[in-house]
């Protein structure tokens, strides 16, 4: 039986979007295909017409919630600037729901593991979210894309903690500690005087 092509389509972002939570909930190596397209509402038969293997599932979710935290971090910028993108990056609600939260924090050790087009997938769009920030950090600084390296590996180790300790008041204080060295990354250096 024949689908129409919007129907594979819906049916293809379902799936991708529910691998997508699993993913960062449970992370990629507990998340088995059944219980994906279980959750999708699907046979596991209707996962091969859209994907050839977990690996590709994992590359295009990976990608796709990249891509939204982009887009969210563009439109953070936009209307609050630096501050409000720590403060939202580093609030106890994305803390308490990496389902639907930065796929970085929640699938780093993972992602190390996938296969290098996964990895290079991935390496390109984190340089995507890295040069968006560069372009947002005060003037005066010497390496806009250094510093915002710099951030990001701050923001998502301090969320990593954060989760590791969560309902502790030391979860709290992680959160507060990334976002003072992410400000302190993303502050032009005063030069020093030769005497």
């Amino acid at each position: 039986m024949r689908y129409d092509k919007g129907r594979k389509d819906a049916s293809r972002s379902r799936i991708m979007e529910v691998a997508s939570h699993r993913f960062r909930g449970d992370g990629i190596a507990a998340s088995g295909l059944a219980s994906i397209m279980s959750d999708a509402g699907m046979t596991n038969g209707a996962f091969y017409p859209h994907f050839q293997s977990k690996a590709d599932l994992v590359r295009e979710s990976v990608a796709s919630a990249l891509e939204a935290q982009s887009q969210q971090l563009q439109d953070v910028l936009a209307s609050g600037g630096l501050e409000l993108a720590l403060a939202m990056y580093l609030s106890p609600e994305h803390r308490d729901h990496p389902q639907t939260g930065c796929a970085s924090a929640a699938l780093l050790p993972e992602i190390a593991r996938q296969p290098p087009e996964t990895r290079a997938f991935y390496t390109e769009r984190l340089l995507t979210l890295v040069r968006q920030l560069a372009k947002d950090l005060p003037p005066g600084i010497r390496d806009p894309e250094g510093a915002a390296l710099g951030v990001f590996a701050s923001l998502i180790g301090a969320l990593q903690l954060s989760r590791a300790v969560e309902g502790t008041e030391l979860s709290d204080r992680i959160l507060a500690a990334g976002a003072d060295a992410a400000r302190t990354l993303a502050q032009p250096r005063k030069k020093v005087e030769a005497s």
